[in-house]
């Protein structure tokens, strides 16, 4: 176990100066306090993470600084646990009290308002060594959730996505508004656009952070596993259920079940997901007794789902159920201006995780890079700036550093004569753009092969931008 403080209060000299001796040896750093008084005015300056404290003493009583220790902490953010002392248990308490003077205070009231524990005297020491040693390291694993709980908020915040596109802006101003409701949300968006991201990042910057986030892709479970995956089954209620296993639902109660690829649901089981939503409750499989959960849905496809409800693969109530909210993600090609801002948080990660001193991109590797379309979105570049910063040789990924293919894209480039003439007559200048915006467009997509959204890439516009622009001069069509 680490070193921790711990702050012994006794009214009595001799109990005090064992107990600091016993913890001493136990390797903890220990002071000591008189009085409940003199307690608080050390954690002041020196904060404690146990307190070891006689139950009954004169002036401040042991649950009078319970309180008044627990208070401190919710104020100050910081946690201690307390263990009391005292020389009568619950069944001695009668026995001991005349009806004179103020009663002996219960250890079991004590451990009800907030101690961690309590030892009754006398005791022994190797006991009081395994009740110190139970709750100090209750305590550790408390600090290290709660670290790792921060951890969570701070990585999958919404200020922590990057990038500063009006469409993202848009999304970071939609996760700010339903974080700390228990509105169901469907985030909508083609593969590798960061949807789980999203809706981690819903999560930890709401009110629901401290609860479980418990995400399940719903197109890789088998169709037969899907209903038990959610609601969990009794022990026998099919072949292989050799033992009771509670659902994700379960798991995820007084949090957030992200259900991803939420269009391969199985009809049958989207009727029961419909009835949880609505009831807040189910029927695990093989079970008569219902559940009751709190549980916020949000749900994540890259289909479109009023498609699929027409066409009576996705039931209508459950799609309204799930879209009271829709966040829509943009596809990288569409955010054109965040790619360069992306590329390089992806190279400070990647150099850190590779210990790597890479700081950026050549021109060559940058431009190849606003050239490609990047059909696999994010999670595309992702995977493409790792393998460059793993292969970089140098402090600059270079042109070679990138994939092959997207080596042999190439910048299109249309001569034209510097001297510029004007005839008699003058010259028609919204022809002339027009004549060149469509060599241009022709153009883009002759390199691309007449791949659309590459070319939209290439010419720095939006894929609806593009097909506007094909339509207006009759060029949209396959031949």
């Amino acid at each position: 176990m680490t070193k921790q403080r711990v702050l012994v209060v006794d009214d009595e000299p001799s109990m005090r100066q064992f107990l600091q001796i016993l913890l001493e040896r136990e390797g903890h750093e220990v002071r000591t306090a008189s009085s409940g008084e003199e307690a608080l005015m050390q954690m002041g300056a020196w904060w404690p993470g146990l307190i070891l404290t006689d139950l009954n003493m004169p002036g401040m009583s042991g649950m009078d600084l319970l309180r008044e220790a627990k208070t401190q902490g919710v104020r100050t953010n910081r946690d201690v646990q307390v263990v009391m002392v005292t020389a009568y248990g619950t069944t001695e308490l009668g026995a001991v009290y005349s009806g004179t003077g103020p009663k002996p205070l219960d250890p079991i009231e004590a451990v009800k308002a907030g101690a961690a524990d309590y030892i009754l005297k006398p005791f022994n020491n190797e006991e009081l060594r395994l009740v110190v040693r139970r709750v100090l390291g209750r305590s550790a694993l408390e600090l290290e959730n709660t670290r790792l709980r921060s951890e969570l908020r701070h990585r999958f915040h919404y200020e922590s996505l990057v990038g500063s596109s009006k469409s993202m802006n848009d999304v970071y101003e939609l996760i700010r508004r339903v974080k700390d409701t228990r509105i169901n949300c469907l985030i909508a968006g083609e593969s590798g656009t960061g949807k789980e991201l999203v809706a981690r990042a819903i999560h930890y910057s709401g009110n629901r952070a401290k609860q479980p986030f418990v995400a399940i892709n719903c197109g890789a479970i088998p169709e037969n596993l899907v209903e038990s995956e959610l609601f969990g089954h009794k022990k026998g209620s099919f072949t292989g259920a050799v033992r009771e296993k509670p659902g994700l639902f379960s798991a995820a109660d007084g949090g957030t079940l992200f259900l991803d690829e939420v269009n391969a649901l199985p009809l049958n089981v989207q009727v029961k997901v419909l009835r949880a939503i609505q009831e807040r409750s189910f029927t695990p499989v093989g079970a008569t007794d219902e559940v009751q959960v709190d549980v916020r849905i949000i749900a994540a496809t890259n289909q479109d789902l009023e498609n699929l409800v027409e066409e009576g693969a996705f039931r209508d109530d459950l799609y309204y159920r799930l879209n009271v909210v829709q966040i829509r993600l943009p596809p990288l090609r569409e955010r054109s201006e965040d790619l360069e801002v992306l590329a390089r948080h992806f190279i400070r990660r990647f150099a850190e995780e590779y210990s790597k001193q890479v700081s950026g991109f050549s021109t060559e590797a940058l431009r190849a890079l606003k050239l490609w379309a990047f059909p696999g979105n994010v999670r595309e570049l992702q995977n493409i700036v790792e393998r460059a910063v793993a292969l970089c040789m140098g402090t600059m990924i270079e042109l070679e550093d990138l994939p092959e293919r997207m080596r042999a894209v190439k910048q299109p480039s249309i001569q034209n004569d510097d001297e510029v003439s004007f005839p008699d007559e003058g010259v028609n200048l919204d022809g002339v753009l027009a004549a060149v915006e469509k060599r241009w467009l022709v153009a883009a997509l002759d390199v691309t092969g007449g791949n659309k959204t590459r070319a939209a890439t290439l010419l720095q516009m939006s894929f609806r931008s593009f097909r506007y622009r094909l339509a207006k001069y009759d060029l949209d069509h396959d031949a």
